[in-house]
C-alpha cells in the first residue's frame, strides 16, 4: 500500500513541477513591454514547485522507511 502511495505522490510531484514551468512560459510569452516582473515571478514560482516536489518526496519516503521498520519488529 505505502509503495502505491509512493508512486502517486511522484506523480503529483511531476504534476506541480510541469505547473511551475507553465507559470514560467506564460510569463516568457508574454508581449508586454516590462516583461522582467513576470519571468521573474515565473523563475520563483518554478523553483518553489521544485523545491516542494523534493520535499514532498522526501517526506514520502521517510514515511514508508518508518513503515518498513515497524512491520519487521514483532
Amino acid at each position: 500500500m505505502a509503495g502505491m502511495l509512493q508512486i502517486l505522490t511522484y506523480l503529483l510531484a511531476f504534476y506541480l513541477v510541469i505547473k511551475g514551468v507553465e507559470v514560467l512560459q506564460i510569463g516568457l510569452a508574454s508581449n508586454r513591454q516590462s516583461r522582467a516582473g513576470l519571468v521573474t515571478f515565473g523563475a520563483l514560482v518554478l523553483a518553489a514547485c521544485i523545491v516542494a516536489a523534493f520535499a514532498f518526496c522526501y517526506m514520502q519516503d521517510q514515511q514508508a522507511i518508518s513503515l518498513s521498520h515497524g512491520m519487521g519488529s514483532p
